[in-house]
């Protein structure tokens, strides 16, 4: 028995709505003047992933960890964290004396940016 075809198209709807695809996350760690150890990636890559809990489609997150002032006895740590979702990108840069101090505050700071883009939509 052949279905209308507006019948038809409102089971697949129905179908196509019921399966949820798994859009994973692309991450790119970049270090600029240093090379990273091991420790330092899997900390991070292990933080990076509590944000696909936040947002859903997140397509690709761009984490730049970089040394400032290396002319200088003071080398500054900073984190830049850049989140890109559709219509939407997410930025920050953070800056301490330990890189796992500044990559917390930028993530904790780039997740409130997050729930209040999400927050925004919803209202």
């Amino acid at each position: 028995m052949l279905l209308p075809m507006t019948s038809l198209f409102n089971h697949l709807i129905i179908i196509f709505s019921l399966i949820k695809f798994k859009i994973t996350m692309n991450v790119n760690i970049q270090t600029l003047h240093f090379d990273a150890d091991a420790k330092l990636m899997s900390y991070v890559e292990k933080k990076l992933s509590k944000l696909e809990q936040f947002h859903e489609r997140i397509t690709t997150v761009d984490v730049f960890l970089k040394l400032d002032n290396v002319v200088h006895n003071i080398k500054d740590k900073i984190a830049e964290i850049k989140v890109h979702v559709p219509r939407h990108d997410f930025f920050v840069k953070h800056s301490s004396k330990s890189f796992e101090e500044s990559f917390d505050i930028a993530l904790d700071s780039v997740i409130t940016q997050i729930k209040r883009k999400k927050e925004k939509l919803a209202a």
